[in-house]
């Protein structure tokens, strides 16, 4: 009996990105398996201590599965599927994330910690690779 290894090939710190770069491999033929998105979906406040949501594939299709990877964007596009700028240096290397920099996201990720519950409120910001700028849209 042959014995299947497997290849992380990505790894995520929300479920929902990670089903749908599932969902994008298995249309191409390629088994996906995901590991501690249960653990997250549960808690997701525990995502960078655990590393995240690993996206494993057949070692004989990693290969294959990175090249998908790689030809989707990895940054961030606004609603019309255009590419976000960054407003101090106009480089397109923009991630979305969240923060917890203002008084309101810091009493709601605390109560969430002290009632082990979910947090109601998280403020988002978009923050730039190359100059490290953060910022809103407008």
């Amino acid at each position: 009996m042959k014995t299947e290894t497997f290849t992380i090939v990505a790894i995520f710190q929300y479920s929902t990105e990670a089903q749908i770069i599932k969902g994008r491999l298995e249309s191409d033929g390629i088994k996906v398996f995901l590991s501690d998105n249960l653990t997250i979906d549960t808690d997701p406040l525990v995502s960078k201590a655990i590393g995240g949501i690993k996206l494993k594939v057949l070692s004989h299709q990693a290969i294959e599965a990175q090249t998908i990877l790689n030809s989707i964007q990895p940054y961030s596009l606004d609603d019309k599927g255009n590419s976000i700028k960054c407003p101090n240096c106009r480089s397109t290397h923009v991630e979305l994330f969240s923060t917890i920099k203002d008084l309101k996201s810091l009493f709601w990720f605390l109560f969430g910690i002290l009632f082990s519950s979910l947090p109601f409120y998280t403020k988002h910001k978009y923050r730039c690779e190359m100059c490290d700028t953060e910022f809103d849209l407008k």
